[in-house]
Protein backbone atom coordinates (compact mmCIF):
# COMPACT_ATOMS: atom_id res chain seq x y z
CA UNK A 1 0.00 0.00 0.00
CA UNK A 2 1.85 3.61 -0.68
CA UNK A 3 1.31 6.39 1.52
CA UNK A 4 -1.02 8.41 -0.41
CA UNK A 5 -3.17 5.31 -0.38
CA UNK A 6 -2.99 4.78 3.03
CA UNK A 7 -3.87 8.23 3.66
CA UNK A 8 -7.21 7.76 2.52
CA UNK A 9 -8.33 5.43 5.15
CA UNK A 10 -6.86 7.29 8.41
CA UNK A 11 -9.02 9.18 10.14
CA UNK A 12 -8.83 13.33 11.10
CA UNK A 13 -8.53 12.94 14.29
CA UNK A 14 -8.37 10.78 17.20
CA UNK A 15 -11.77 8.81 17.62
CA UNK A 16 -12.67 10.25 14.19
CA UNK A 17 -14.01 8.11 11.23
CA UNK A 18 -11.92 7.90 7.60
CA UNK A 19 -12.79 10.78 5.75
CA UNK A 20 -11.47 8.66 2.52
CA UNK A 21 -10.41 11.29 -0.52
CA UNK A 22 -7.97 13.91 1.04
CA UNK A 23 -9.54 16.77 -1.24
CA UNK A 24 -12.73 16.13 0.41
CA UNK A 25 -11.12 15.95 3.94
CA UNK A 26 -10.34 19.73 4.18
CA UNK A 27 -13.72 20.58 3.05
CA UNK A 28 -15.49 18.42 5.62
CA UNK A 29 -13.09 18.50 8.45
CA UNK A 30 -11.19 21.80 8.46
CA UNK A 31 -8.16 22.97 7.78
CA UNK A 32 -6.79 21.37 11.16
CA UNK A 33 -7.58 17.99 9.15
CA UNK A 34 -5.34 18.64 6.53
CA UNK A 35 -2.35 19.58 8.89
CA UNK A 36 -2.77 16.54 10.57
CA UNK A 37 -3.34 14.36 7.17
CA UNK A 38 0.30 16.05 5.99
CA UNK A 39 1.85 15.42 8.98
CA UNK A 40 0.60 11.48 9.08
CA UNK A 41 1.55 11.56 5.09
CA UNK A 42 5.09 12.69 5.86
CA UNK A 43 5.41 10.01 8.75
CA UNK A 44 4.88 7.18 6.21
CA UNK A 45 7.40 8.53 3.46
CA UNK A 46 9.81 8.20 6.44
CA UNK A 47 8.74 4.98 7.02
CA UNK A 48 9.29 3.77 3.58
CA UNK A 49 12.47 5.68 3.37
CA UNK A 50 13.72 3.99 6.38
CA UNK A 51 12.64 -0.12 5.24
CA UNK A 52 14.56 0.86 1.49
CA UNK A 53 17.44 1.98 3.43
CA UNK A 54 17.33 -1.18 5.53
CA UNK A 55 16.54 -3.62 2.64
CA UNK A 56 19.88 -1.56 0.96
CA UNK A 57 22.16 -2.26 3.55
CA UNK A 58 21.05 -5.96 3.63
CA UNK A 59 21.80 -6.07 0.09
CA UNK A 60 24.88 -4.41 0.22
CA UNK A 61 25.43 -6.82 3.36
CA UNK A 62 24.43 -10.20 1.12
CA UNK A 63 28.09 -10.87 -0.49
CA UNK A 64 29.85 -10.51 2.73
CA UNK A 65 27.65 -13.31 4.48
CA UNK A 66 28.04 -15.58 1.13
CA UNK A 67 31.59 -16.53 2.05
CA UNK A 68 31.72 -19.14 4.94
CA UNK A 69 34.44 -19.83 7.01
CA UNK A 70 37.16 -22.53 6.28
CA UNK A 71 35.86 -26.05 8.13
CA UNK A 72 38.23 -28.10 9.94
CA UNK A 73 36.90 -30.32 7.46
CA UNK A 74 38.94 -28.61 4.57
CA UNK A 75 42.32 -28.75 6.61
CA UNK A 76 42.95 -32.08 8.39
CA UNK A 77 41.78 -35.70 8.17
CA UNK A 78 40.95 -38.33 10.99
CA UNK A 79 43.80 -40.57 11.10
CA UNK A 80 43.10 -43.99 9.26
CA UNK A 81 40.16 -43.01 7.06
CA UNK A 82 42.05 -43.08 4.04
CA UNK A 83 41.74 -44.42 0.55
CA UNK A 84 44.06 -47.91 0.15
CA UNK A 85 45.39 -48.23 -3.52
CA UNK A 86 44.35 -51.48 -5.47
CA UNK A 87 46.12 -52.70 -9.04
CA UNK A 88 45.53 -55.03 -11.09
CA UNK A 89 46.80 -56.27 -14.52
CA UNK A 90 44.43 -57.37 -17.38
CA UNK A 91 43.45 -57.69 -20.88
CA UNK A 92 41.39 -55.54 -22.96
CA UNK A 93 39.28 -57.06 -26.28
CA UNK A 94 37.63 -56.38 -29.16
CA UNK A 95 39.79 -53.56 -30.24
CA UNK A 96 39.78 -52.37 -34.02
CA UNK A 97 43.30 -53.58 -34.88
CA UNK A 98 44.57 -51.47 -32.64
CA UNK A 99 45.74 -53.90 -30.30
CA UNK A 100 49.33 -54.77 -28.85
CA UNK A 101 52.11 -56.32 -31.62
CA UNK A 102 53.38 -59.81 -30.73
CA UNK A 103 56.76 -58.60 -31.51
CA UNK A 104 56.88 -55.14 -29.08
CA UNK A 105 54.57 -56.90 -26.57
CA UNK A 106 55.17 -60.73 -26.13
CA UNK A 107 53.74 -60.79 -22.49
CA UNK A 108 50.10 -60.13 -24.37
CA UNK A 109 50.22 -63.10 -26.48
CA UNK A 110 51.83 -65.30 -23.34
CA UNK A 111 48.41 -63.38 -21.29
CA UNK A 112 45.90 -64.71 -23.78
CA UNK A 113 46.97 -68.12 -23.98
CA UNK A 114 47.10 -68.15 -20.24
CA UNK A 115 43.46 -67.06 -20.37
CA UNK A 116 42.53 -69.32 -22.66
CA UNK A 117 43.87 -72.62 -21.29
CA UNK A 118 41.83 -71.20 -17.77
CA UNK A 119 38.57 -71.34 -19.86
CA UNK A 120 39.70 -74.88 -21.33
CA UNK A 121 41.28 -74.27 -24.86
CA UNK A 122 44.56 -75.06 -25.41
CA UNK A 123 46.61 -73.55 -27.79
CA UNK A 124 49.04 -76.09 -30.14
CA UNK A 125 52.11 -75.99 -29.42
CA UNK A 126 54.33 -74.24 -31.76
CA UNK A 127 51.71 -71.61 -32.44
CA UNK A 128 52.62 -68.13 -32.45
CA UNK A 129 49.35 -65.88 -32.24
CA UNK A 130 49.05 -62.56 -33.55
CA UNK A 131 46.22 -60.75 -32.39
CA UNK A 132 45.78 -57.41 -33.30
CA UNK A 133 42.37 -57.17 -31.24
CA UNK A 134 43.64 -57.43 -27.91
CA UNK A 135 45.97 -55.00 -25.29
CA UNK A 136 47.64 -55.99 -22.43
CA UNK A 137 46.69 -52.93 -19.78
CA UNK A 138 47.25 -51.88 -15.83
CA UNK A 139 43.92 -51.55 -13.65
CA UNK A 140 43.99 -48.99 -11.21
CA UNK A 141 42.12 -47.86 -8.51
CA UNK A 142 41.60 -46.67 -5.03
CA UNK A 143 39.04 -47.87 -2.65
CA UNK A 144 37.35 -45.59 -0.65
CA UNK A 145 37.44 -46.02 3.28
CA UNK A 146 34.16 -47.52 4.94
CA UNK A 147 33.64 -49.29 1.28
CA UNK A 148 31.54 -52.46 1.75
CA UNK A 149 30.99 -55.15 -0.66
CA UNK A 150 29.37 -54.93 -3.08
CA UNK A 151 29.82 -51.40 -3.88
CA UNK A 152 30.86 -49.94 -7.22
CA UNK A 153 33.96 -47.73 -8.12
CA UNK A 154 35.61 -46.20 -10.81
CA UNK A 155 38.84 -47.35 -12.28
CA UNK A 156 41.78 -46.20 -14.31
CA UNK A 157 42.81 -48.71 -17.83
CA UNK A 158 46.10 -47.67 -19.21
CA UNK A 159 47.98 -49.87 -21.82
CA UNK A 160 50.98 -51.93 -21.02
CA UNK A 161 52.36 -52.59 -24.41
CA UNK A 162 52.34 -50.60 -27.92
CA UNK A 163 48.49 -50.54 -28.64
CA UNK A 164 47.63 -47.69 -30.95
CA UNK A 165 44.71 -46.92 -29.00
CA UNK A 166 42.28 -48.54 -26.55
CA UNK A 167 39.05 -47.22 -28.09
CA UNK A 168 35.83 -49.58 -28.42
CA UNK A 169 37.55 -52.03 -26.34
CA UNK A 170 36.03 -54.44 -23.48
CA UNK A 171 38.09 -54.84 -20.42
CA UNK A 172 37.96 -58.60 -19.14
CA UNK A 173 37.27 -59.46 -15.55
CA UNK A 174 40.85 -58.41 -13.34
CA UNK A 175 41.65 -58.91 -9.78
CA UNK A 176 42.86 -56.21 -8.40
CA UNK A 177 45.10 -56.65 -5.19
CA UNK A 178 46.34 -54.58 -2.33
CA UNK A 179 49.66 -53.88 -1.07
CA UNK A 180 49.07 -56.99 0.94
CA UNK A 181 48.51 -59.12 -2.03
CA UNK A 182 44.69 -60.10 -1.25
CA UNK A 183 41.52 -59.34 -4.11
CA UNK A 184 39.79 -56.75 -2.96
CA UNK A 185 37.53 -56.40 -5.71
CA UNK A 186 36.86 -57.11 -9.47
CA UNK A 187 36.71 -55.37 -12.39
CA UNK A 188 35.06 -55.25 -15.50
CA UNK A 189 33.63 -53.37 -18.04
CA UNK A 190 34.01 -50.51 -21.69
CA UNK A 191 36.57 -48.43 -21.49
CA UNK A 192 35.74 -44.68 -22.11
CA UNK A 193 38.23 -43.36 -24.07
CA UNK A 194 38.46 -39.12 -24.72
CA UNK A 195 40.14 -38.85 -27.69
CA UNK A 196 39.83 -40.16 -31.44
CA UNK A 197 42.29 -40.96 -33.96
CA UNK A 198 42.63 -41.88 -37.66
CA UNK A 199 45.80 -43.29 -39.71
CA UNK A 200 46.05 -44.15 -43.72
CA UNK A 201 48.93 -43.53 -46.34
CA UNK A 202 51.45 -42.95 -43.44
CA UNK A 203 49.46 -39.64 -42.26
CA UNK A 204 48.01 -39.71 -38.91
CA UNK A 205 45.68 -37.79 -36.77
CA UNK A 206 45.07 -38.19 -32.84
CA UNK A 207 43.29 -36.09 -30.64
CA UNK A 208 44.48 -36.69 -26.85
CA UNK A 209 45.16 -39.68 -25.27
CA UNK A 210 44.08 -43.17 -26.32
CA UNK A 211 45.90 -45.57 -24.53
CA UNK A 212 44.68 -44.77 -21.31
CA UNK A 213 40.63 -45.05 -20.37
CA UNK A 214 38.02 -45.09 -17.20
CA UNK A 215 35.44 -47.32 -16.75
CA UNK A 216 32.92 -45.51 -14.80
CA UNK A 217 31.78 -48.06 -11.95
CA UNK A 218 33.60 -50.50 -13.54
CA UNK A 219 34.67 -52.59 -10.44
CA UNK A 220 32.37 -54.52 -7.21
CA UNK A 221 34.15 -54.16 -4.17
CA UNK A 222 34.61 -57.84 -2.94
CA UNK A 223 36.70 -57.18 0.59
CA UNK A 224 36.09 -54.40 3.35
CA UNK A 225 39.22 -52.70 4.73
CA UNK A 226 38.85 -52.53 8.47
CA UNK A 227 39.51 -49.29 9.89
CA UNK A 228 40.37 -48.03 13.37
CA UNK A 229 37.31 -45.39 13.94
CA UNK A 230 36.27 -47.21 16.41
CA UNK A 231 38.83 -47.92 18.71
CA UNK A 232 40.41 -46.27 21.61
CA UNK A 233 39.24 -43.48 23.71
CA UNK A 234 41.08 -40.50 21.41
CA UNK A 235 41.03 -39.90 17.65
CA UNK A 236 44.15 -38.41 15.82
CA UNK A 237 43.13 -35.32 13.16
CA UNK A 238 46.00 -34.84 10.86
CA UNK A 239 46.42 -31.88 8.96
CA UNK A 240 47.07 -31.12 5.28
CA UNK A 241 50.12 -29.21 6.06
CA UNK A 242 52.49 -28.38 8.95
CA UNK A 243 51.39 -25.57 10.71
CA UNK A 244 51.21 -25.04 14.38
CA UNK A 245 48.65 -21.58 14.29
CA UNK A 246 46.07 -24.18 12.18
CA UNK A 247 46.55 -26.81 15.11
CA UNK A 248 45.87 -24.37 17.69
CA UNK A 249 42.88 -22.97 16.00
CA UNK A 250 41.51 -26.40 15.39
CA UNK A 251 42.37 -27.44 18.67
CA UNK A 252 40.93 -23.68 20.33
CA UNK A 253 37.11 -24.39 17.69
CA UNK A 254 36.57 -27.90 18.89
CA UNK A 255 37.47 -27.17 22.83
CA UNK A 256 34.60 -24.22 22.53
CA UNK A 257 32.08 -26.15 20.86
CA UNK A 258 32.79 -29.25 22.91
CA UNK A 259 34.06 -28.26 26.02
CA UNK A 260 37.87 -27.42 27.67
CA UNK A 261 40.45 -30.56 27.47
CA UNK A 262 38.52 -32.15 24.22
CA UNK A 263 40.93 -31.60 21.95
CA UNK A 264 44.93 -31.17 22.36
CA UNK A 265 47.34 -29.68 19.68
CA UNK A 266 50.54 -32.37 19.80
CA UNK A 267 52.36 -30.79 17.11
CA UNK A 268 52.33 -28.33 14.04
CA UNK A 269 50.32 -31.61 12.18
CA UNK A 270 48.66 -33.33 14.64
CA UNK A 271 45.79 -32.62 16.95
CA UNK A 272 44.38 -35.29 19.47
CA UNK A 273 40.86 -35.12 20.42
CA UNK A 274 38.55 -37.16 22.92
CA UNK A 275 35.70 -39.16 21.14
CA UNK A 276 32.74 -40.67 22.93
CA UNK A 277 33.55 -45.00 23.05
CA UNK A 278 30.06 -46.10 21.22
CA UNK A 279 29.95 -45.85 17.46
CA UNK A 280 27.03 -43.93 16.84
CA UNK A 281 27.92 -41.24 19.14
CA UNK A 282 31.38 -41.08 17.95
CA UNK A 283 30.43 -40.52 14.08
CA UNK A 284 27.36 -37.53 15.69
CA UNK A 285 30.70 -36.14 17.33
CA UNK A 286 32.99 -36.00 14.12
CA UNK A 287 30.02 -34.74 11.92
CA UNK A 288 29.89 -31.76 14.41
CA UNK A 289 33.34 -31.31 14.95
CA UNK A 290 34.71 -31.17 10.98
CA UNK A 291 31.99 -28.12 10.27
CA UNK A 292 33.10 -26.26 13.02
CA UNK A 293 34.73 -23.10 11.19
CA UNK A 294 38.19 -21.87 12.09
CA UNK A 295 40.30 -19.09 10.70
CA UNK A 296 43.32 -19.32 9.01
CA UNK A 297 46.21 -17.23 9.44
CA UNK A 298 48.56 -15.84 6.58
CA UNK A 299 50.41 -18.71 5.29
CA UNK A 300 54.09 -18.58 5.10
CA UNK A 301 56.06 -16.89 2.39
CA UNK A 302 56.72 -19.40 -0.74
CA UNK A 303 57.36 -19.77 -4.41
CA UNK A 304 57.21 -22.68 -6.15
CA UNK A 305 58.92 -23.27 -9.42
CA UNK A 306 58.38 -25.85 -11.77
CA UNK A 307 62.09 -26.32 -13.45
CA UNK A 308 60.34 -28.70 -16.42
CA UNK A 309 57.47 -26.14 -17.51
CA UNK A 310 59.02 -22.86 -16.32
CA UNK A 311 56.10 -22.41 -13.93
CA UNK A 312 56.39 -19.62 -11.18
CA UNK A 313 53.58 -19.31 -8.44
CA UNK A 314 53.97 -17.48 -5.44
CA UNK A 315 51.46 -16.75 -2.82
CA UNK A 316 50.08 -13.40 -1.12
CA UNK A 317 52.49 -13.49 1.79
CA UNK A 318 55.81 -12.86 -0.61
CA UNK A 319 57.60 -10.18 -0.26
CA UNK A 320 60.37 -8.29 -2.06
CA UNK A 321 63.08 -5.57 -0.70
CA UNK A 322 64.82 -3.16 -2.63
CA UNK A 323 67.77 -4.78 -5.22
CA UNK A 324 68.75 -3.98 -8.35
CA UNK A 325 69.20 -6.97 -11.01
CA UNK A 326 70.99 -7.04 -14.34
CA UNK A 327 70.20 -10.16 -16.78
CA UNK A 328 71.55 -10.90 -19.72
CA UNK A 329 71.05 -13.62 -22.32
CA UNK A 330 73.77 -16.16 -23.83
CA UNK A 331 72.72 -18.32 -26.67
CA UNK A 332 74.99 -20.95 -28.17
CA UNK A 333 74.38 -21.84 -31.65
CA UNK A 334 75.94 -24.84 -33.60
CA UNK A 335 75.79 -25.39 -37.18
CA UNK A 336 76.47 -28.52 -38.94
CA UNK A 337 76.44 -28.78 -43.13
CA UNK A 338 77.64 -32.04 -44.66
CA UNK A 339 81.04 -31.79 -46.91
CA UNK A 340 81.74 -34.80 -49.59
CA UNK A 341 84.99 -34.75 -51.31
CA UNK A 342 84.99 -36.60 -53.91
CA UNK A 343 88.44 -37.95 -56.66
CA UNK A 344 89.40 -37.05 -59.56
CA UNK A 345 88.04 -38.41 -63.06
CA UNK A 346 90.64 -40.35 -63.30
CA UNK A 347 91.75 -40.85 -59.99
CA UNK A 348 92.13 -43.97 -57.48
CA UNK A 349 90.57 -42.80 -54.19
CA UNK A 350 87.27 -42.60 -53.12
CA UNK A 351 84.28 -40.82 -52.07
CA UNK A 352 84.73 -39.29 -48.73
CA UNK A 353 81.58 -37.62 -46.57
CA UNK A 354 82.50 -35.32 -44.01
CA UNK A 355 81.21 -32.89 -41.74
CA UNK A 356 81.84 -29.03 -41.14
CA UNK A 357 81.02 -28.37 -37.74
CA UNK A 358 80.36 -24.25 -36.51
CA UNK A 359 79.72 -22.65 -33.24
CA UNK A 360 78.94 -19.60 -32.06
CA UNK A 361 78.39 -18.30 -28.93
CA UNK A 362 76.72 -15.03 -28.45
CA UNK A 363 75.89 -12.95 -24.80
CA UNK A 364 73.68 -10.17 -25.20
CA UNK A 365 74.38 -7.26 -22.10
CA UNK A 366 71.31 -6.92 -20.19
CA UNK A 367 70.72 -3.43 -18.05
CA UNK A 368 70.60 -2.98 -14.64
CA UNK A 369 66.91 -2.31 -13.14
CA UNK A 370 66.53 -0.79 -9.92
CA UNK A 371 63.56 -3.02 -7.87
CA UNK A 372 61.83 -1.15 -5.47
CA UNK A 373 60.60 -2.97 -2.73
CA UNK A 374 56.98 -4.22 -2.50
CA UNK A 375 54.72 -5.57 0.52
CA UNK A 376 52.02 -6.71 -1.64
CA UNK A 377 51.84 -9.57 -3.82
CA UNK A 378 50.77 -7.18 -6.72
CA UNK A 379 54.02 -4.70 -6.22
CA UNK A 380 56.23 -8.12 -6.73
CA UNK A 381 54.15 -9.37 -9.54
CA UNK A 382 54.83 -5.55 -11.29
CA UNK A 383 58.60 -5.62 -10.19
CA UNK A 384 59.11 -8.68 -12.02
CA UNK A 385 57.38 -7.59 -14.91
CA UNK A 386 59.74 -4.72 -15.54
CA UNK A 387 62.66 -6.86 -15.89
CA UNK A 388 61.07 -8.47 -19.16
CA UNK A 389 62.38 -11.76 -18.35
CA UNK A 390 60.96 -15.04 -19.68
CA UNK A 391 59.54 -17.67 -17.09
CA UNK A 392 62.63 -19.48 -17.41
CA UNK A 393 64.89 -16.96 -16.54
CA UNK A 394 62.97 -15.88 -13.72
CA UNK A 395 63.76 -19.67 -12.02
CA UNK A 396 67.76 -18.07 -11.94
CA UNK A 397 66.52 -14.58 -10.96
CA UNK A 398 64.21 -15.46 -8.09
CA UNK A 399 67.05 -17.97 -6.63
CA UNK A 400 69.48 -15.33 -6.66
CA UNK A 401 67.45 -12.54 -5.11
CA UNK A 402 67.02 -15.04 -2.64
CA UNK A 403 70.57 -15.44 -1.92
CA UNK A 404 70.83 -11.87 -2.15
CA UNK A 405 68.13 -11.52 0.54
CA UNK A 406 65.93 -9.46 -1.23
CA UNK A 407 63.26 -11.99 -1.52
CA UNK A 408 61.35 -13.20 1.38
CA UNK A 409 60.16 -16.22 0.96
CA UNK A 410 60.79 -19.84 0.63
CA UNK A 411 62.11 -21.26 -2.71
CA UNK A 412 60.67 -24.73 -3.68
CA UNK A 413 61.82 -26.27 -6.97
CA UNK A 414 58.95 -28.92 -8.38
Amino acid sequence: MTPSRALRSLPCGPGAEPCGDPRARLLRCGPAAGDHAHALLGRAWRAVLVLAAIAASAAIGLPHSAHAATRIKEVATVQGVRANQLVGYGLVVGLDGTGDQSSGAPFTAQSLAAMLQQMGVTVPPGVQMQPKNVAAVLVTTALPAFAQPGQAIDINVSSLGNAKSLRGGTLIATPLKGADGAVYAMAQGNLIISGAGAAAGGSAVKVNHLSAGRVPQGATVERAVPTALALGEFLQLDLGSNDFATARDVAFAINRAKGDGIASALNGRVVRVRAPTAIDERVSFLADIENLPIELGKPAARIVLNARTGSVVMNDSVTLAACAVAHGSLSVTISSTPVISQPNAFGQGRTVESESVNIAISAQAGAIVQMPAGAKLADVVKALNALGATPQDLLAILQAMKSAGALNAEIEVI
